[in-house]
């Protein structure tokens, strides 16, 4: 099956000084790089998404802010695509669909920010359009929510939505695991 890495809004914003800080950024971002450098590698499709908010006064990824930029750790290289999108869905009002369909990509692996929102719809849409997905979990990350004055925890949401993507969505594992097996 031919397939390509989507890197989902791995972006400056969401690191430490950045508008809206997420759990263990860096260390999702390690492992994201880790899988960038494997493609790469074996010249594999590589497609960053960029999620721009477009209402004005956005509390993050705001337009021509030093925030909305890709994170450095992975930063596109040239030839490799850069798509924006503006909801949690990287399919929607984007031209990713077509671009891997013209690729011929059958199999998707998936890293990125936030587990809960992005990266969980663009599993579960990824799914509904037919490709096989590989979730690397320690190459994603999310932030504490709060649900009726209680606190949950970015590792139990984060721990949490890979468990309920698991199996019927994608096949979660670790960067590790990813590339020992040679996929």
């Amino acid at each position: 099956m031919k397939k390509a890495l989507i890197l989902i809004d791995i972006q400056n914003d969401y690191f430490p000084g950045g508008r809206f800080e997420l759990n263990q950024p860096d260390a999702a971002a390690q492992n994201a790089k880790r899988v960038l450098a494997y493609f790469r590698k074996k010249e594999l499709p590589v497609f960053h998404v960029q999620h721009i908010n477009m209402n004005s006064g956005a509390p993050f990824f705001s337009a021509d802010t030093a925030g909305v930029n890709i994170n450095r750790l992975v930063s596109p290289f040239p030839g490799e695509r850069v798509i924006v999108k503006n909801t949690p869905d990287s399919f929607f009002n984007t031209d990713l669909l077509p671009l891997l369909n013209e690729l011929g990509i059958e199999q998707l692996v998936i890293c990125g920010m936030m587990s809960h929102m992005c990266v969980d719809t663009t599993v579960r849409s990824a799914k509904r359009l037919g490709f096989a997905i590989e979730l690397l979990s320690d190459a994603c990350t999310t932030r504490d929510l709060l649900w009726e004055n209680a606190p949950i925890p970015a590792e139990l949401v984060h721990t949490t939505f890979m468990a309920a993507l698991q199996n019927t969505f994608a096949d979660v594992k670790r960067t590790e695991t990813f590339i020992k097996s040679g996929s």
